[in-house]
């Protein structure tokens, strides 16, 4: 079991930045792709960004590609999303994400933290 607790979000302006944090517990696999999705009211949940476990690759969005780091602190159990440059349409619920790839491949969901970018 793996436990996801988000925060970082906020009311920013567009242009600006935030940095997403995610403070996981429970046992990380090498294989575990983590990452960040983002939702807002009406819609399905998109995906953000991705970072793997075990090598660090990452993947992004075309939407926040050029725009967002996300990058993970072992020593501190927490994946970050840097968002820089926002625009009002970033502005959505945004969840963290683990997503095992081994079965019974289990997916888990933090409870999401909301990020509003005015004009």
């Amino acid at each position: 079991q793996v436990q996801l607790v988000e925060s970082g979000g906020g009311l920013v302006q567009a242009g600006g930045s935030l940095r997403l944090s995610c403070v996981y517990s429970g046992i990380i696999l090498s294989s575990d792709v983590m990452g960040w999705y983002r939702q807002v009211p009406g819609n399905q949940r998109a995906f953000v960004a991705s970072i793997t476990a075990g090598s660090d690759r990452t993947n992004y969005a075309d939407s926040v590609k050029g725009r967002s780091i996300i990058s993970r602190d072992n020593a501190k159990n927490t994946v970050y999303l840097q968002m820089n440059s926002l625009k009002p349409e970033d502005s959505a619920v945004y969840y963290c994400n683990v997503r095992r790839t081994v079965f019974p491949m289990p997916n888990y969901w933090g409870q999401g933290t909301q990020v509003t970018v005015s004009s």
